[in-house]
């Protein structure tokens, strides 16, 4: 076999793996996801009225709307720490010396928990957007090709968290510190426009809000789904998913190639 047929049949091997683990202990990736539908559910029937008033006195519904977007980028935000944990699993309990003994394709491993993961975080997504579509978000002026350009952008952003918890995973010495060094991932939407405009911030926040890739994203998506206004925060989305995917990357390639574990 050609090494590019190898590396895929080894990757394909290990991605199923990584799915029948998901399949089988469905619970860490269950619990992740339950934190952004409790906030959805919170920030809707709890907070709704008033924190429509705040951003601009619409509805409840266009608080929903506001609120969405941000909430689909924290789930995959939450999926991704699923992974950290899976990676620091697979290195400290010996299944990853083992591999290294055998005749397989070295990043086949790292490949199959991180295509394993973008595929849990669009599900994690679809789910979350058939929570906030059965109350009450609609996305009516996108047209085919903003669905396609806000999913590209779904799956971009994922794949950039995912490397990134795998690096994290990696370095981590158990899954209770994978845990805690991943949770930036959930907090970061909460310093975001995902809740509140930034403009509505104190002056001394604004730029901890801005500047992060969190923010861009979301003003992209919400542009895309509810038709305002992108401006520069879609090449900026763009630029954070692949300067992080790209760090992620080589920071976990070279940290398992070169842990002696």
């Amino acid at each position: 076999m050609s090494s590019l047929s190898l590396a895929v049949r080894d990757s394909s091997t290990m991605l199923r793996r990584n799915l029948l683990h998901a399949r089988r202990y469905p619970s860490l990736t269950l619990n992740l996801l339950l934190t952004p539908i409790m906030l959805l559910l919170l920030f809707v029937y709890i907070f709704g009225d008033v924190m429509s008033a705040g951003i601009g006195g619409g509805s409840r519904s266009d608080y929903i709307a506001y609120l969405v977007p941000g909430l689909l980028l924290m789930t995959i935000g939450s999926t991704t720490i699923g992974t950290a944990v899976s990676v620091s699993n697979d290195m400290t309990e010996g299944i990853i010396a083992r591999f290294r003994t055998m005749a397989i394709h070295r990043g086949a491993v790292l490949i199959g928990h991180v295509v394993g993961s973008v595929l849990q975080s669009i599900a994690s997504v679809v789910l979350m957007g058939a929570v906030a579509v059965a109350i009450g978000f609609r996305s009516t002026d996108a047209t085919a090709l903003e669905w396609l350009a806000a999913f590209g952008l779904l799956v971009l952003f994922a794949l950039a968290l995912t490397w990134i918890a795998v690096g994290m995973g990696l370095v981590s010495p158990n899954a209770e510190a994978a845990s805690n060094n991943a949770m930036p991932l959930i907090l970061l939407p909460l310093l975001s426009s995902a809740f509140v405009p930034v403009e509505g911030m104190p002056g001394w926040f604004q730029p901890i809000a801005e500047y992060q890739p969190f923010t861009p994203a979301i003003e992209t998506l919400r542009g895309l789904l509810l038709g305002t206004e992108i401006g520069h925060n879609g090449w900026i989305a763009v630029a954070w998913c692949v300067g992080l995917a790209v760090l992620g990357y080589f920071w976990s390639a070279s940290k398992f190639n070169g842990d002696p574990k």
